[in-house]
């Protein structure tokens, strides 16, 4: 095939003759003129035909072309600031490189039922397009905010037998003679032995949770970035959690604004986003959400609702820290000013986003960590590898930045789902489900400990 330019290379071109390729978005006629608006994935551009200028078989061509037809058109480049990416393109050929008949996705208004069955084909439209880019950059920031800060990324184990939260929330799988293998929580348990190798790593991969929901908030499959750094303390982390989410928001805003406008993104939350955010202590934060009616007792986790409303209080991010020990997981690091709680904090996003973090200091004494395994019931062998990080060399450490609503919530999408490009209903063929409007879920259980673990190697105990 001849050489051709992508759409987002055509601006300096102007006044050039040049191929590009593309699908047919829209086209509309008034006689003698005919007008193509094309996309190729790097952009949307006008396509400009005239009867008299374009052979024929063109114009025949341009007559029969319908939604999603890939196209390739020959013709001159025209500076234009009204239009996108400040060009257009003046025809002196069309020709079709595949037809597209009765394509589903008409520009009609369809339910979010129909989009999910259909999610293959909805990627193509501008929202989803928008989306993809925006979650890029995040990606792309996450990954140069710890690069420029000299962490190391570790891959842990997606096959593991590790088990970081709720045993009840897992999938399993035999794993040949040796036992059974589950689709990782997180890569936590991991990255803290790599901290005493390293000081300062991350893993950033994929994550899965077997909760049935159809909450807005949660997703089976996701992605979910973890550091741990040595000598990090509770305080420490969220200094980290505050950069981390300030930057993100700002790369955003740099260099996704075309992407922002076109989700219908209100950016002024957003530029809200800088540190230093509000910290409130859960204690206080259960006194405040009282004062404003809400139904949550101390002891208590924090539910969707209750974060909902505590946030809205808040014109950027708020930290809430020191939960009860009651409703975290073991390893959280016991709050000696007040041994009910632990050295924690969840980040709560304002606008009904809800916890985009959650982070903690780990308990790094072995005969309390020891306790607390034993409190939870949970074998001791199972763990020894755990303890044997605070066996030799013990050291304060924090972390678990669990970013996976931190795209929503620089996107504006009101579901997790909308962000998942091939979520795991499309892949294995189940019925995809619609995302609920309400803001607010119900209050989540508390977190249980965790079943045994494996040792960090990739075998499965």
């Amino acid at each position: 095939m001849p050489a051709f330019h992508r759409i987002e290379e055509l601006p300096p071109l102007a006044g050039q003759t040049v191929i590009t390729r593309g699908w047919v978005m829209t086209t509309r006629s008034s006689g003698k003129i005919g007008f193509v608006m094309l996309r190729d994935g790097t952009g949307y551009l006008q396509v400009v035909l005239s009867k008299k200028d374009v052979p024929e078989v063109a114009w025949d061509a341009f007559g029969r072309l319908t939604q999603e037809t890939s196209v390739e058109v020959t013709g001159t480049v025209r500076a234009d600031a009204r239009a996108p990416g400040g060009v257009e393109l003046t025809a002196a050929d069309l020709r079709v490189l595949g037809p597209s008949h009765d394509f589903p996705i008409t520009p009609k208004e369809h339910g979010t039922a129909f989009l999910f069955e259909h999610r293959h084909l909805w990627l193509r439209s501008r929202r989803q397009v928008a989306i993809a880019r925006v979650r890029h950059e995040v990606v792309q920031a996450i990954r140069d905010f710890f690069y420029e800060r000299h962490f190391v990324l570790v891959d842990t184990p997606i096959l593991t037998g590790a088990i970081g939260e709720a045993a009840g929330h897992l999938f399993a799988t035999e794993y040949f003679d040796l036992g059974t293998a589950y689709l990782a929580q997180t890569g936590q348990l991991y990255v803290e032995a790599a901290a005493a190798a390293l000081g300062k790593v991350y893993c950033f991969g994929p994550t899965f949770r077997a909760e049935k929901s159809k909450t807005r908030r949660h997703l089976t499959e996701f992605w979910m970035v973890e550091p741990e750094v040595a000598w990090n303390d509770s305080e420490a982390n969220m200094t980290l959690q505050e950069e981390f989410v300030s930057y993100i928001v700002t790369r955003a805003l740099e260099r996704r604004k075309g992407e922002l406008a076109e989700l219908e993104r209100d950016v002024k939350p957003l530029e809200a986003v800088r540190p230093p955010f509000p910290r409130i202590s859960y204690t206080d934060a259960v006194a405040k959400l009282k004062t404003l009616g809400g139904e949550i007792e101390w002891g208590q986790d924090l539910g969707g609702e209750a974060e909902t409303l505590l946030a809205k209080q808040y014109d950027r991010p708020v930290m809430v820290f020191n939960y009860p020990r009651a409703v975290k997981a073991f390893y959280m690091k016991e709050n000696p000013a007040d041994p009910r709680t632990v050295l924690n904090n969840d980040m709560l996003a304002p606008e009904g986003y809800g916890e985009i973090i959650g982070g903690s200091q780990r308990e790094d004494d072995y005969d309390k960590l020891l306790a607390r395994i034993r409190a939870e019931q949970l074998p001791e062998d199972a763990y020894s590898w755990y303890l044997d990080l605070r066996k030799y060399g013990t050291f304060v450490h924090a972390s678990r930045i669990s970013a996976r609503r931190s795209h929503s919530h620089g996107r504006s999408t009101s579901c997790g789902r909308d962000g998942r490009p091939l979520p795991s209903s499309t892949v294995v063929s189940l019925p995809p489900r619609a995302c609920p409007a309400p803001l607010g879920s119900p209050a989540r259980p508390p977190r249980r400990a965790p079943p045994p673990a494996a040792p960090p190697p990739r075998t499965v105990a």
